[in-house]
Formats: C-alpha cells, structure tokens, sequence
C-alpha cells in the first residue's frame, strides 16, 4: 500500500533542522510547551519559534491550546499564551510503503481467540525474554562492570531508542509516549500486559535492582511507569 501523501508532507516538515528539533522538544516535555519556552530551550527567537511551531500545527504533527500560564483568570490576569502539544495522529512513511500494523492486529486477535488449552501467559513470557536480551546487549555495551549510575543512562537511552520517550521525575521515570498506541486501542489488556513484561525484562538485563516496573494505566502515554525503589 502506497504511503498517504499526508504523512509523506509531514514528515517532510521535519527535514528542516529548527522545525524537527522543535518537534523533539515538544514531543518529549511531557507538558504543552510555550514558544517563549521553545525559543529558549533551542537559543532561537520567540518569532522564529513560533513560525515553526505554526508550521507543524499546520501539518497536523502539533495541536495548540491557549491558557493563562499564571494561573488567574479576570481581569489583569492577562493574555492566554499559545501552547503546544504532540498531536495524536501517527505518522509512518517507509519506501517502498509497508504496512506491519495489519499482520500485528491479526496476531492479535488470533492470540486472544486461543484455544483455552494454550498457555495464557504465554506472549508475556516472550515479550519478558525479549526484553532481558535487548537489556543484556545494551549492558555488555557498557562494559564489565559499569557503575549504577552508567546503568541507569543506559536505561533512559534504551528506552529513549525504543520510542518510549523516557521523563525522569524525581523517583519516577515516566513513558511519555506508547510505541504501541495503535494494538493498545483495541486490544488494551493482552498488549499494556505484553509491555509491562517487556520492561520488566529489560530491566532485569540491565541489572538496574533499584527500579520496579509497573502498571501506570492513562491517556495519552505509555501504560507503564518505572519507580526508584531505592537501595
């Protein structure tokens, strides 16, 4: 199947280095972000800022809100400011085009009709070992006996590379983003289940004994969470 010419104009918009890098600052804030915060984050113009800004919303790749940062309403509480935010539309472009999301809804479907004989627990445990191998490779990256602070960058940086969009939060690390958004619609239990033993296993072959996994129901992000358990 062709590639839409949408998602082709849209990823385009991003070729242009201020406009992607942009797009990355907002996609991973983890809250709408202002142009004067946009601006100063990339050392650019508040006018330069939100031209950019514009264009993406206009390519469907942001979506913009308008609230009062300070918080008060009335009168003196001055204008509402232009935020912005990842757009939940999914964009894909792959050439020649392929479309995966069809084989990974029918697998999904037909794992869910199993016969009840089958193991139920069967695709966690598999996503719990493909998670443990992907963080055994990425600890043996890092040498023999990385510290637990290079254990817990590698952490970050995995997930980062596995589109999860990672925001430490004081004792938290947060998912911002779900690479699994378009299943999760309509197969929620057997894929937020699918994820949680992925992280879970990935955790596990890093070696990271300080965090925990789990499950962090919610909209618009990953339905996982990651929680410092401490020593």
């Amino acid at each position: 199947m062709p590639n839409s010419r949408a998602d082709v104009e849209a990823v385009s918009l991003l070729a242009e280095p201020v406009r992607g890098a942009l797009y990355e600052l907002v996609a991973r804030a983890g809250d709408a972000v202002s142009r004067d915060e946009a601006a100063a984050a990339l050392g650019i113009t508040r006018a330069l800022a939100a031209f950019h800004l514009d264009r993406l919303v206009a390519g469907d790749l942001l979506v913009a809100e308008f609230r009062r940062l300070s918080g008060r309403s009335g009168p003196g509480a001055g204008r509402p400011s232009k935020l912005y935010r990842p757009a939940a539309r999914d964009v894909s472009v792959s050439l020649p085009g392929r479309r995966y999301e069809i084989p990974a809804r029918l697998f999904a479907e037909a794992i869910e009709r199993m016969d009840e004989h089958l193991p139920p627990d069967a695709v966690q445990q598999a996503a719990r070992m493909m998670g443990e191998a992907i963080g055994s490779a990425a600890r043996h990256r890092a040498g023999r006996r990385p510290t637990r602070r290079r254990i817990r960058e590698l952490l970050l940086t995995t997930l980062a590379e596995r589109d999860y969009q990672p925001l430490q939060e004081a004792n938290e690390i947060r998912l911002a983003n779900c690479p699994f958004r378009t299943l999760v619609e309509d197969h929620r239990p057997l894929v937020c289940g699918m994820n949680l033993r992925l992280v879970e296993g990935l955790i596990t072959g890093l070696g990271d004994e300080r965090v925990r996994a789990r499950a962090d129901p919610g909209t618009d992000r990953c339905c996982v969470s990651l929680v410092d358990a401490g020593p």
